[in-house]
């Protein structure tokens, strides 16, 4: 069995559910809508990412034999519920907005329009691959956004919550602008750019400093990268001097080095003057150690002289935003808008579509959520993707979905870049939408 792809992936009442409509024959049409309800307090606007895994996962639905022999022996559910799980296969519609692009609260991510046991059956896998990738995408884009242009790699794979984890941050964090990831599997699965230099344990497992550094490079002679920091940083950059002048003979080149600790800006100063002066200018500067966008705002504001960093622990977990208050909610069923109106969890009825606008210079202005039939003279952020359980077109490529993303975060307003909150954008409910919350308010 592979947890990354069964359908047990759920939550016990998406089954018990699913066997109470079977029983009573409510295998009618349902619209169900994945959403956030609020951003969290450090973030100003969400990225989406992880329709691809969504998509992936409804076109491959089906329980196994094995998961079904499992299902009956627990002793719990029907025979009409074995014989639907045997026969599974997705065969709704899916409407989405594309990955990378910028959202705010109540507007739906995605819409799954199927049958009602299947849309029910699929909840919490779907929240679970959109609610991770969003969060770590969004929280990736902050540093995208103060980075100065500067590379940004995924070093974050060693403190992920699991090996999928990992490898879905990689992918989130190159789809919001990443230079790459360190995370070998993404090189393999994504074709995302890999990027690696050494552990502070291979410095010490040799004798000599400036012999480890010599090792390495003759082992990795096209990507001569060291780590200069396991014992005194600038005595170090001294041997890289040394060392470089006896490589270059060698027709070897010292791409770069690696600052993991104490104060950045102030080490990576010394170390480009000993750098520059014992000429290796053509050696870069990789920052790195429990880096977050805070810390590469200030080291870019510092001005000082590192060309790239690595950021790991802080976006791979999204430390300061760990999850995102997300919902998957009935909007409809057999054509009846349908409403929760729990308190502080209220939701908008029926089937929606978002409409963006922008100011005179292309930047976010507005968005409106409206139904579906209300149709408005803006930009539709949700599209068509799939019908009838097959994909409408193929998926794009990562390549393209980085270039959406580029776009959008071109847009953002300068009030949105910032990594300090700032008053909330302007999501409009439509006067249909407010109408159609009223009708279905009356019916009850």
């Amino acid at each position: 069995m592979n947890p990354t792809t069964s359908t047990l992936v759920t939550d016990l009442y998406e089954l018990t559910m699913a066997q109470a409509y079977l029983e009573q024959g409510m295998d009618g049409p349902a619209v169900f809508e994945f959403f956030v309800r609020q951003l969290p307090a450090h973030r100003n606007f969400l990225m989406t990412a992880g329709l691809e895994q969504v998509l992936a996962f409804l076109s491959q639905l089906q329980v196994t034999q094995e998961e079904l022999a499992w299902l009956d022996q627990s002793g719990r559910f029907s025979s009409e519920l074995l014989h639907f799980l045997e026969a599974l296969r997705f065969t709704g519609d899916v409407e989405a907005m594309p990955e990378g692009t910028i959202c705010f609260p109540h507007e739906p991510i995605i819409r799954i329009v199927a049958p009602l046991p299947q849309a029910q059956l699929v909840e919490s896998r779907v929240m679970n691959l959109l609610n991770f990738q969003t969060m770590v995408a969004s929280k990736a884009a902050r540093s995208v956004l103060v980075a100065g242009g500067k590379p940004l790699i995924d070093f974050g794979l060693r403190r992920a919550h699991g090996a999928e984890a990992g490898l879905f941050a990689a992918r989130a964090s190159y789809l919001a602008g990443f230079a790459g990831t360190a995370t070998v599997l993404a090189g393999m699965v994504y074709g995302i750019p890999l990027y690696g230099t050494m552990a502070h344990s291979f410095v010490q497992s040799h004798e000599d400093e400036i012999l480890a550094f010599e090792h390495f490079a003759h082992t990795q002679p096209d990507n001569v990268v060291l780590l200069i920091d396991t014992y005194d940083t600038e005595t170090a950059a001294d041997k890289v001097v040394v060392l470089a002048k006896l490589l270059k003979a060698e027709g070897i080149t010292i791409k770069g080095i690696r600052l993991d600790s104490g104060d950045l800006a102030d080490h990576a100063r010394k170390v480009r003057r000993i750098l520059d002066e014992g000429g290796v200018p053509q050696a870069q500067i990789l920052a790195s150690g429990n880096l977050d966008e805070y810390c590469v705002r200030d080291l870019v504001h510092s001005h000082a002289p590192i060309d790239s960093f690595a950021v790991g622990t802080a976006m791979t977990t999204s430390a300061d935003a760990p999850s995102l208050d997300c919902a998957y909610k009935l909007q409809e069923y057999l054509g009846r808008p349908c409403r929760k109106r729990s308190e502080g969890k209220a939701t908008w009825p029926g089937r929606k579509q978002v409409y963006r606008y922008h100011s005179g210079d292309g930047r976010l202005d507005h968005d409106i959520i409206t139904t579906l039939t209300d149709q408005l003279p803006g930009e539709p952020l949700l599209q068509s993707v799939m019908k009838g359980g097959y994909r409408v077109a193929s998926s794009p490529g990562l390549a393209e979905l980085r270039d959406h993303t580029a776009a959008q975060l071109r847009q953002l307003p300068e009030s949105l870049r910032a990594l300090e909150i700032v008053p909330a954008y302007d999501v409009r409910i439509s006067p249909a939408l407010q109408s159609l919350a009223q009708t279905v308010d009356r019916s009850f």
